[in-house]
């Protein structure tokens, strides 16, 4: 079930841990996407902290919160981006989206396999998506005083074999959030030199969110194409008032 939006901005605005949280990951991702000038991106989840480095550069920024969670005016100060959608049937053209960010989405969903489709038809033929889970291995999913303590947390293979069979293509794979869950202030103020250090170690033991990219997959057409001529019109009306002869 999704988490419900006011508990989200509460740790992701309002609390110490949830603003250095949000800088590993969002660090992470720029990482990835450094640059989407011109382009349409969309989160979908909560992922709008995520979003804010592109509302000056991209052509266009849409937060999709789902109805369970529900929304949130955001982003604070500018024109509202965000808008409460249906989980599996969101108000965006297909083919329409660049770039795809999803946070507190996928695991918490009732629907994964759906949304999974959903997702694939509004991206672009070339569009890219980033996949942000709960590691299954992390000391992240632990903690029940964060929201990555709720859901399904994945291995990242499950969580690339579940992308593939919804037609993606695995373009890169990351992690990120390698402090510890704790409020605490001697562990938040060694958090930056533990993100660090981290980096260094198997992600599978030590992040507490992986980061899969993928591209959107479309086959080509399989199989012998067969040309077929059509019955030249005007000759089929002349065989109204002048028969055509059948061979013996």
């Amino acid at each position: 079930m999704h988490l419900d939006v006011q508990d989200l901005r509460n740790f992701y605005y309002r609390s110490t841990l949830g603003r250095a949280a949000q800088a590993s990951i969002r660090g992470q991702l720029l990482r990835m996407w450094p640059d989407a000038t011109g382009e349409t991106i969309a989160g979908f989840g909560f992922a709008a902290p995520l979003l804010r480095p592109y509302l000056s550069e991209a052509r266009r920024v849409m937060a999709l919160m789902p109805g369970p969670q529900g929304v949130m005016q955001w982003p604070a100060g500018q024109p509202n981006v965000s808008v409460l959608c249906e989980e599996t049937s969101w108000p965006v053209e297909t083919g329409r989206v660049d770039r795809l960010v999803l946070l507190h989405g996928l695991e918490t969903s009732e629907q994964p396999s759906a949304l999974l489709d959903e997702c694939w038809r509004v991206m672009a033929p070339r569009g890219r998506a980033i996949f942000i889970v709960p590691n299954r291995g992390g000391l992240w999913v632990r903690s029940d005083a964060t929201p990555f303590g709720y859901g399904r947390p994945y291995t990242l293979t499950q969580l690339e074999n579940q992308l593939r069979g919804h037609q993606f293509t695995i373009e890169q794979h990351a992690a990120a959030l390698y402090r510890l869950p704790s409020p605490r202030r001697f562990w938040l103020k060694s958090g930056a030199m533990i993100e660090r250090v981290g980096r260094r170690l198997p992600a599978m033991m030590a992040a507490g969110v992986f980061l899969v990219e993928v591209s959107k997959q479309t086959h080509p057409q399989k199989g012998h194409m067969i040309r077929t001529r059509r019955t030249n019109p005007i000759r089929v009306l002349e065989g109204l008032s002048n028969p055509i002869a059948e061979p013996a």
